[in-house]
């Protein structure tokens, strides 16, 4: 073994259970119009922080930086819409990897957004050309693995395609907004 091989291995993540993705996937392809339903509950604790709760976990936190009058105590809502879309990407590049049998050593995601904010939440330019929303949002990967260069980018191509959150970004959804 040369000493390249040798730093490879010990610096290969940890993959996750093939045989639980396989059993998942044949599950998957057993029934393959199953939707689920996913809830959270969002509380406002002050001022713009926000205690978002899913099944048993500990509150995920949500705020504003001072420049939009939060108090910097976590990710504003686009920040986290980023950080989710980063996490589904990076979930589905691990679980791809070890369906082809590709052993990482790095997953890494930088990724950015451009957002008008002018509009203030409905309070200040009511322009109704106004996009709203993200208009483009970039995403660099950066992947390491005991695969060629042309391996890797079908992985994240795939990892793109199949990403839930990027085809909710991607895609209309049915969205209702109303008071209980």
């Amino acid at each position: 073994m040369t000493e390249a091989t040798v730093l490879k291995a010990q610096t290969t993540m940890e993959p996750i259970d093939a045989v639980g993705l396989a059993n998942l996937a044949a599950k998957g392809k057993a029934n393959p119009t199953n939707v689920v339903t996913l809830k959270a509950k969002t509380v406002c604790e002050s001022k713009f922080r926000n205690l978002t709760y899913v099944r048993g976990l500990e509150a995920h936190v949500i705020d504003e930086p001072p420049h939009l009058l939060g108090d910097d105590t976590a990710p504003n809502p686009s920040e986290a819409v980023l950080a989710t879309l980063g996490s589904c990407l990076s979930v589905g590049l691990h679980a791809n990897a070890v369906a082809l049998g590709i052993k990482l050593s790095k997953i890494e995601l930088e990724l950015e957004g451009d957002i008008n904010v002018t509009a203030v939440w409905g309070v200040g330019d009511l322009d109704p050309m106004k996009k709203l929303g993200f208009t483009d949002v970039r995403v660099k990967v950066h992947l390491e693995g005991d695969a060629s260069a042309e391996e890797l980018n079908n992985l994240v191509a795939h990892a793109n395609a199949w990403s839930p959150v990027a085809n909710t970004l991607r895609n209309p959804v049915n969205l209702s907004v109303d008071l209980a």
